[in-house]
């Protein structure tokens, strides 16, 4: 029997692999390259594309891509095929650096935010050498970067990889200041849980609303959903656990650390979740992971959803990022230390990124939100739109005596004085988990809960990596200059403390009164996409992006225009395709149902209070939902109308969605009258419970 072993990673070009085909010299030099960042030779391009292109080819590959993710929320790529013609009429394969290290796709498909006109095609993509390349289907996927002929960045990874960088920067010089000098690289580390639906595809393929959108625009609940919660965690039926066999063994073939499956929450609801990488191999992985997952599921004849919401009445999917930074040379700067410098360090660290998220709680929000998202926020499984941190008992009761210049005193445990005595020795465990928490801390990492199942995690990150580069730079600021370190680091914390303890909130947030209690301590509640995104553009967070070269501005108005038209055109599509459900499968359903039920009666010799109760709820229904669906029709035109995205988004969360959710109640409703040979489309029933 083949051992996992042994086939980990065989369909990736790491190192190795490298140690295995390339010269030492050139494995050294790629090196530097890949851990300091130094520039690549030309010579070195050429001999790791070569060496590329024969393992490569040895494992079938006739093609390569530049893979790259551009703002569209999915990978893009171009193929092209190793072949050259040879003089005799038959063909080499070659692979030169120059085409290893820069692509050139059209970039005028893509959405750009107005950084390019339409007529201005030319783009680039560049390798990133940091994270592997691998072969897929045939061909050797090579993970690239992409930007405009003029240098914008056009894509998800250029933006994560600066704001990657600029983390490093300000941490180190946090680290000098405690003695750390061996320290050469900081860098963040990911490990992204992704929940996803899994239904039969035949009755996929019946659901217009699946197709188009992603997600069920109407449907009653079933008899039974997920309120006796036996599905989480609950045993894997067979089918299922095949899927998922198939897919951890296609995620190892290429080198993805899937570690975690079980059933989530809502029927037919489940969750994969990988082991820890630095974040931008974490975020390339959870695009593969997302890809494979689709078609594997295909293979058994199964649809993986992975819209946050596909179906009302039972919780959506997300996506959970723990986050963590750590040292090249081992050390967790979020786990706490044995010695009064050691849990210093940690308190200060565990400062910036509690003051990052105060500060910057509308870019962390408006980082998630899209129009899946915004079903999802809010719910039972998902927490509030409303920031805050969860610390847990023991820790917050640590910062309380900070704050306070109280002694620290639990049960038997030592006191604490900072940089004197010591932070008590605490595990992972010692505390409750919080899951409606946002933003939670979980022993040496962060759990930002608030991502969607569809999105890729490098919004999240980037924004996240900055709002903490920029309170680190401010530290350092301060105790660079400070006469007395240790005090002027005491100083630094308390104060921290106190200004920004707003955001810690340990109880529940799916409790009524915490949105209350949140206003009322002057946090943001931005419900929505169009609430959320234009914060982007907020002179704070412009200051911010621009100063760490994580975005220019051109950049950052073009990611606003882009977000912003994406989610007028995502429930645009949605209102069109619930009007055009209506008028071609669900009015003309309801009318045969009714005319049948009509005729039947007029057959009999009796009535009946079935038929005629029947018959007249669903004459008044029907003429619900036609004029429902006219408004809805009418205001998709009007929206037309409106060509600021600002403005156009506006439009869509006041007038759009309620006219959505208007159109819906009726139907759905109908639904649950109408006899089961007469629906148009599989109900939830057979879509949550079908699979065995």
């Amino acid at each position: 029997m083949e051992m996992v072993q042994d086939y980990f990673g065989c369909m990736v070009f790491d190192e190795r692999v490298m140690k295995g085909v390339l010269s030492e010299k050139v494995y050294k030099s790629l090196k530097r390259t890949i851990d300091r960042g130094v520039p690549l030779d030309i010579t070195v391009a050429n001999a790791v594309a070569s060496a590329m292109k024969d393992w490569a080819v040895s494992k079938g590959a006739t093609h390569y891509t530049h893979w790259f993710q551009p703002e569209t929320g999915v990978t893009a790529e171009k193929h092209d095929s190793f072949i050259n013609p040879a003089p005799d009429g038959r063909v080499i394969m070659e692979f030169s650096g120059k085409e290893l290290v820069k692509g050139e796709p059209d970039a005028s498909s893509f959405p750009s935010g107005g950084l390019r006109a339409t007529f201005e095609a030319r783009g680039y993509t560049a390798w990133d050498p940091t994270s592997y390349a691998f072969i897929k289907d045939g061909t050797l996927y090579i993970p690239t970067a992409f930007c405009s002929y003029t240098g914008e960045a056009l894509d998800k990874k250029v933006p994560l990889l600066r704001s990657m960088d600029a983390l490093n920067v300000q941490a180190l010089r946090i680290l000098k200041l405690f003695g750390n000098t061996d320290v050469r690289c900081v860098k963040t580390s990911v490990g992204p849980e992704q929940e996803y639906f899994l239904i039969p595809e035949e009755l996929y393929r019946q659901r217009k609303d699946l197709i188009m959108t992603g997600r069920t625009l109407f449907g009653a609940m079933p008899p039974k959903g997920q309120e006796m919660e036996d599905h989480y965690f609950g045993s894997i039926k067979p089918r299922i656990a095949e899927y998922m066999a198939d897919l951890d063994r296609e995620l190892w073939k290429l080198g993805i650390l899937a570690k975690t499956k079980h059933n989530e929450v809502a029927p037919a609801q489940h969750e994969l979740a990988p082991i820890y990488r630095t974040t931008n191999i974490a975020t390339d992985n959870n695009q593969l992971t997302m890809e494979v997952m689709q078609k594997v599921a295909q293979k058994h004849g199964l649809v993986c959803l992975l819209h946050e919401k596909p179906f009302e009445g039972v919780n959506g999917s997300g996506k959970h990022n723990n986050w963590s930074i750590s040292t090249d040379t081992g050390v967790n700067l979020l786990t706490p230390g044995k010695n009064p410098y050691e849990n210093a360090q940690f308190l200060l660290f565990l400062s910036a990124v509690i003051k990052a998220v105060d500060d910057y709680q509308d870019l962390l929000r408006l980082s998630v939100a899209t129009a899946g998202n915004d079903h999802r926020l809010g719910a039972n499984e998902a927490p509030p739109a409303i920031i805050s941190i969860f610390l847990g008992d023991e820790l917050s009761g640590v910062l309380e005596a900070i704050e306070n210049d109280t002694p620290y005193d639990s049960s038997a445990r030592q006191k604490m004085q900072l940089g004197v005595g010591v932070l008590p020795e605490f595990s992972k465990d010692t505390t409750d988990r919080n899951r409606t928490s946002p933003f939670a801390f979980t022993g040496n990492k962060f759990e930002f809960r608030m991502l969607g199942s569809s999105n890729s995690i490098s919004c999240a990150n980037i924004h996240l990596n900055g709002a903490v580069a920029e309170v680190l730079k401010q530290f350092a600021d301060t105790l660079e200059n400070a006469e007395d370190f240790n005090k002027a680091l005491q100083e630094l914390i308390r104060k921290t403390i106190r200004e920004h303890k707003r955001i810690i909130f340990n109880g529940n947030g799916y409790d009524d009164s915490w949105i209350e209690e949140a206003e009322k301590r002057g946090l943001l509640n931005l419900k929505t996409t169009a609430d959320a995104m234009p914060k982007l553009l907020d002179k704070k967070n412009v200051d911010m992006l621009t100063y760490h070269k994580i975005f220019t501005e051109s950049e950052l108005h073009s990611r606003c225009d882009i977000m912003l038209e994406n989610y007028t055109k995502t429930v645009n599509i949605e209102a069109n395709t619930m009007v055009d459900m209506v008028s071609k499968q669900i009015l003309p359903a309801l009318s045969k149902f009714s005319g049948d039920l009509a005729k039947n009666l007029k057959a009999k010799e009796i009535t009946t209070k079935y038929e005629t109760g029947v018959i007249n709820t669903i004459a008044s229904l029907m003429d619900e939902i036609f004029d429902s669906a006219v408004a809805l029709e009418n205001a998709v035109k009007e929206l037309k109308k409106i060509d600021n995205a600002i403005e156009a988004s506006a439009y869509v969360r006041d007038v759009i969605l309620p006219a959505m959710d208007k159109l819906r109640k009726p139907v759905d409703e109908a639904e649950t009258l109408t006899a089961e040979e007469y629906w148009p489309f599989p109900t939830y029933d057979k879509l949550l419970f079908s699979v065995r």
